[in-house]
């Protein structure tokens, strides 16, 4: 019989060591097969110990024989372990596929339950110990310990509400009692918050339970981003919607569906506050597009000619003398050069959807947008793509002052626009004078080609179709 057993605990030892170097070793692309593995291997445990006569139900038979007396209770105990250790993985599996990795600290939960109770099981089944008494002494224990330990246990119980009602997740972007932060953990106790200016914030679960949560990552393809405007009082309210309605139609960034939008919030005593928002795709590019948003804001309310100091309006010498002063490409000229660029350039007005600059066209004026939005569309072999998008102080048709060449873009006015014509022969002895304007149109337009050809790789493929449905159309 000791031989037996000790063939018996040898083969254990080898099911035992196999099954911890398949679960931690094997390539397993997919979990099924992995717990499907081991649950194989607690089978095959379970048969050698039936075959031996070894059974987790009842006390070892063989007082006779203390050698195979120990090694049956240590079958046996080890046996209510492993199969509490492959109850979890299962549970965890199914867990996962239900709830996700979320689901976390609600298996470690159950998984604590589990051994809990194939602990007592042992003690009952293979030691025969008395567990009644075992049980209502632990129960006196667990409520003293569970009064001590009241505010823990409220964290544990809310960490698995948590995780279970899913209101956020790991890497989500939330807001938990008025701390803002990126989820990076959810453990038994907490939720672990990195702000934004690189601190770790620890939020008990029973006070995250009980507080208002904005999780500003959900939906995932949907962000809201807004600007605040004050503007004072005595500007009429139309002329501010609609500059800011411009702003909004500037920044290709904005979702088309819900519809940007731009209103006036509160009327104060002096100032009033007017809010524009919209919605992006991507929450990481919130910042980028604020920013954008505030420069075409006051772009377009200079445009408009309205200002946000006191006094309300402005009131330039010269609407086109104001607009070079914004012109990047003319900041190296000097006042009185801007003054003889001003005196020369014409204004044009553009309704919506009307075309500025057509492609391959050869223009003999260099365009400054004065007020407006104007779209830039680069021909993709199908259609048209938008690479960009243009407003006040920006200007068109480089190429043409640069070499003649000419333009590789449709330029339309997405909305009724002024834009100032330079001529040709003006700005080239402008660039002849200040190098500098020729630097900066040779940069201008090296942007803007490379902003199309992302335009491009960024469009979406066609999709072809084919198939019988394809077939039909083609008849």
């Amino acid at each position: 019989m000791s031989f037996l057993f000790a063939h018996l605990l040898t083969w254990s030892t080898v099911l035992l060591v196999l099954d911890a170097v398949l679960w931690h070793l094997a390539p397993f692309k997919h979990r099924a097969p992995q717990v499907a593995v081991r649950l194989g291997l607690f089978l095959g445990f379970t048969a050698l110990l039936i075959n031996a006569g070894v059974s987790p139900l009842q006390a070892p038979p063989f007082a006779d024989d203390p050698v195979a007396q120990l090694g049956a209770t240590a079958l046996g105990i080890l046996w209510w372990l492993y199969a509490a250790r492959v109850l979890t993985v299962v549970i965890g599996l199914a867990l996962m596929r239900r709830i996700g990795h979320s689901g976390r600290l609600l298996q470690e939960v159950i998984g604590a339950l589990v051994f809990l109770v194939a602990i007592v099981a042992a003690a009952g089944y293979v030691l025969e110990l008395p567990v009644k008494g075992l049980l209502a002494t632990s129960g006196v224990f667990a409520i003293v310990l569970g009064l001590a330990l009241q505010s823990t246990l409220s964290d544990v119980f809310s960490g698995i509400v948590l995780n279970t009602t899913k209101p956020y997740q790991v890497d989500d972007l939330v807001v938990i009692d008025g701390v803002e932060g990126k989820v990076l953990d959810i453990d038994w106790r907490a939720t672990h918050l990195l702000t934004s200016s690189g601190t770790l914030a620890v939020v008990p679960n029973s006070v995250a339970a009980k507080a208002k949560i904005v999780n500003l990552s959900r939906p995932t393809h949907l962000h809201g981003v807004s600007i605040s405007i004050k503007v004072p009082n005595h500007i009429r309210p139309r002329r501010v919607l609609d500059a800011l309605e411009r702003t909004l139609q500037g920044s290709s960034s904005l979702l088309l569906e819900p519809a940007p939008k731009a209103l006036l919030k509160e009327a104060g005593e002096e100032m009033s506050e007017y809010v524009a928002s919209g919605f992006i795709a991507e929450l990481g590019k919130k910042g980028d597009v604020r920013n954008q948003l505030f420069d075409l804001a006051h772009r377009h309310l200079e445009a408009a000619g309205i200002s946000r100091h006191p006094d309300g309006v402005l009131e330039p010498t010269s609407r086109a003398r104001a607009l070079l002063d914004e012109v990047k490409v003319f900041r190296s000229l000097s006042p009185d050069e801007r003054d003889r660029l001003a005196g020369s350039m014409v204004a044009q007005q553009y309704s919506a959807g009307q075309v500025v600059l057509a492609l391959d066209e050869v223009p003999d004026s260099l365009f400054v947008i004065a007020t407006g939005v104007v779209s830039a569309s680069v021909p993709d072999g199908n259609g048209f793509t938008e690479a960009g998008r243009m407003g006040p102080s920006e200007v068109m048709g480089e190429q043409s002052i640069l070499a003649d060449t000419p333009s590789q873009a449709t330029f339309t006015a997405l909305t009724s626009s002024i834009i100032y014509r330079l001529d040709k022969h003006l700005t080239r002895e402008c660039m002849e004078q200040r190098s500098e304007v020729g630097r900066a149109l040779s940069k201008l337009q090296a942007v803007r080609q490379q902003n199309s050809r992302l335009a491009l790789m960024a469009a979406p493929a066609p999709v072809r179709k084919g198939g019988f449905l394809g077939w039909l159309q083609k008849r």
